[in-house]
């Protein structure tokens, strides 16, 4: 039996990679084997290879863009692990799944006449409110949607984020006379969880 026939098929397969390599037209035989090998990352634009980048994007509710928006904190999700074992198990711990939580969402813009963080604020707890109507129960939780979009300014992703309701709002930044920089406001929305949109799909790149 020839000695090529005793080798296992993947090692059959990276000995004729690099054959092909030494050979000359070998770097481009392997990126081609290396794409074909992988599931495409852009299906509806299988030319693009480059990821999304992260500074082009917008925060709606109560159905409007929220104006001046610069940065948003990243959705982050973390699951408990509970640990547990019987008395007559292994020197180890089983885990599980536990609770979930969803990190709160900061906002950050740039000061200006809009007074949307503000008046959101004011339905948590608003100062000098009579008894009774310091806070509007009915109205300070909010669902939110954050869009991310593409160099071109087509839509590529979007998350609902949902019960939403700021328990953390700076009116103004720190001000300082020998400075000189934007003055920005923020806002820390606690949430319940959020999903990302499904109906949203890769946009065909022009």
């Amino acid at each position: 039996m020839q000695a090529a026939a005793l080798q296992p098929k993947a090692s059959r397969g990276l000995v004729k990679r690099a054959a092909a390599f030494l050979s000359g037209d070998g770097l481009g035989r392997l990126v081609a084997d290396d794409m074909l090998a992988r599931m495409p990352e852009f299906p509806a634009n299988p030319t693009r290879f480059d990821p999304y980048k992260n500074f082009k994007f917008r925060v709606k509710w109560d159905g409007k863009y929220v104006a001046a928006i610069s940065k948003v904190s990243a959705l982050k999700r973390t699951t408990e692990v509970v640990a547990h074992r019987e008395g007559g198990d292994p020197s180890i711990s089983r885990k599980s799944a536990g609770l979930t939580d969803f990190d709160p969402i900061i906002l950050e813009r740039g000061l200006t006449e809009d007074h949307a963080f503000e008046d959101w604020a004011n339905l948590v707890w608003k100062l000098g409110a009579g008894l009774g109507s310091e806070s509007a129960l009915n109205e300070f939780r909010k669902d939110i949607r954050i869009e991310l979009y593409n160099e071109a300014g087509q839509l590529v992703r979007a998350y609902k984020v949902h019960r939403c309701w700021p328990s953390s709002y700076q009116a103004l930044p720190d001000l300082d006379a020998n400075a000189c920089a934007v003055a920005l406001e923020h806002i820390v929305l606690e949430n319940e969880g959020w999903e990302r949109d499904t109906s949203v799909a890769e946009p065909k790149q022009t």
